[in-house]
């Protein structure tokens, strides 16, 4: 696989305060808004995002962690070949305007292989 990045997708309930403190207040550049979620560079690598229809509890839903990719189908029947269960195909998510798919971590976590469309 070819990786180019990481982003940690965690949950907010106030999603303009939490923008501030990170943008503002921290310095980290707004790399993109998808309205529900705004998703910050983080120097020297990777990306983090915070979202307010994820919960902050990881009781409820665990965090995601995302794999950007350039090939998703190529990802995605690499992790087949290595026995990795994967429940769905990739599809597209009109709501971010991404094609991805899932699949879990020993933990338990989410993680996402996802290229932005």
């Amino acid at each position: 696989m070819n990786y180019q990045g990481l982003i940690v997708f965690l949950g907010t309930n106030n999603l303009e305060k939490t923008h501030y403190f990170y943008h503002e207040i921290l310095q980290l550049p707004l790399y993109k808004d998808q309205g529900v979620c705004k998703i910050y560079d983080v120097p020297g690598g990777g990306k983090i995002g915070f979202c307010q229809h994820m919960d902050i509890s990881i009781n409820g839903k665990s965090p995601i962690i995302t794999l950007l990719v350039d090939d998703v189908d190529k990802s995605y029947k690499e992790l087949l070949e290595k026995n990795v269960i994967v429940e769905e195909k990739p599809k597209i998510n009109p709501k971010f305007n991404i094609y991805h798919f899932f699949v879990k971590d020993p933990n338990g976590y989410n993680v996402e292989i996802q290229k932005f469309l």
